[in-house]
């Protein structure tokens, strides 16, 4: 098969994770790399060490042999950068979430979307985890339909980024819109409905507290609760707490209905488990009945590669395998569209905007 080759508009943490995850794809080369930071250039030449290193985005699609980019660039650039390459060499694109940080780029997207040429998959990696696929698989026999839905993440607080970006709700979207437009993305998609309200109650009490930069403090959230009522009648709700890394899994989600419950349990990232702890927890699928009664517990292990490929369950991975059929012309439309991760940041502004003001949001 011909190789199919990839350029690269950042590559700090995550960005290296996809780098990670399309080596292990069969006939694909990171052909280009833009990354700005010399640091995180160096750590990325580790992983792709026949790329060829831009010193901007123009010089990087001046190359001919791409077919496909990936941008894993901070959450503000996202759009700017699909503007550009709108302008100047229309590609199929994986853009990572969220599509957008500020509500005033609403018209920008519109206009993009009208006129991109090429597909674009929003890059929503927890819809992969196997136990979220698992979940997703088996929801609607397990529960009956669902009624009520609650996604919890307690983890680890906002790691170190390249300019300390993700420190400030200006840059990042702020940390409804930027770490949990994947869980408002898997609303829409159990629930096949969409939110028309939404409350959330939030605070930034533990992280980040005393850290300042250029002068300002950082204002980002680190815990809240979002409720989210759909137009089907289903309610959905998150906790999340940036403050929890000591719990044995990362991310639960249990959706329950007239017929029973049903769980998934994801680990964290394999790197932070301790390692006095012995081996890391593996991701659960729980199916609980009304009638009969008697819990169900079903281990989904992951591939140890791709567990060590990034710090997202394997997910990556199965994402860019669609990805890149997608790029083959083996399949017509991405499974994440621009509509989808529009919606994602529009739920999570919403959300922000509930938390600030104490008020109730109305989606149209």
């Amino acid at each position: 098969m011909t190789t199919t080759h990839y350029g690269i508009i950042g590559c700090g943490m995550m960005g290296q994770e996809h780098l990670r995850n399309i080596a292990l794809l069969p006939d694909t080369k990171v052909t280009a790399i833009f990354e700005p930071d010399p640091n995180m250039a160096k750590i990325a030449a580790s992983f792709a060490p026949e790329a060829q290193f831009c010193d901007s985005i123009e010089a990087l699609l001046a190359i001919e042999t791409l077919d496909c980019l990936v941008i894993v660039s901070p959450n503000f650039c996202h759009m700017a950068q699909l503007e550009q390459i709108a302008a100047t060499r229309p590609l199929p694109v994986l853009v990572e979430k969220p599509l957008f940080t500020d509500p005033a780029d609403v018209t920008r997207l519109k206009a993009f979307q009208d006129s991109y040429p090429a597909p674009v998959w929003v890059a929503m990696e927890y819809r992969y985890m196997p136990p979220v696929a698992a979940l997703r698989a088996a929801v609607d026999d397990a529960t009956g339909g669902i009624k009520m839905l609650t996604i919890r993440e307690h983890r680890f607080p906002f790691l170190p980024k390249v300019d300390d970006w993700n420190r400030f709700n200006e840059k990042s979207g702020g940390t409804f819109v930027e770490k949990c437009c994947h869980f408002f993305d898997l609303m829409r998609l159990l629930t096949k409905s969409e939110p028309v309200r939404i409350m959330a109650s939030a605070g930034q009490d533990v992280n980040h507290l005393d850290e300042v930069y250029d002068g300002k403090t950082s204002d980002i959230l680190d815990n809240g609760y979002v409720i989210v009522e759909f137009a089907n009648g289903m309610r959905a709700m998150l906790e999340l707490c940036m403050f929890a890394e000591g719990a044995r899994y990362q991310e639960e989600i249990s959706a329950v209905g007239p017929n029973g419950k049903i769980e998934a349990l994801v680990p964290g990232p394999g790197r932070f488990w301790p390692a006095h702890l012995g081996d890391a927890p593996i991701a659960q699928l729980i199916v609980s009945p009304r009638d009969p009664k008697g819990p169900e517990v079903r281990d989904i292990p992951v591939d140890p590669a791709l567990l060590e490929a990034g710090d997202h369950n394997g997910s990556t991975f199965y994402q860019h395998e669609g990805f890149l059929a997608l790029v083959r012309g083996e399949r017509a439309l991405p499974d994440v569209s621009l509509d989808d991760g529009w919606k994602a940041v529009a739920m999570g502004m919403a959300a922000q905007k509930s938390a600030l003001t104490g008020q109730v949001v109305t989606l149209d």
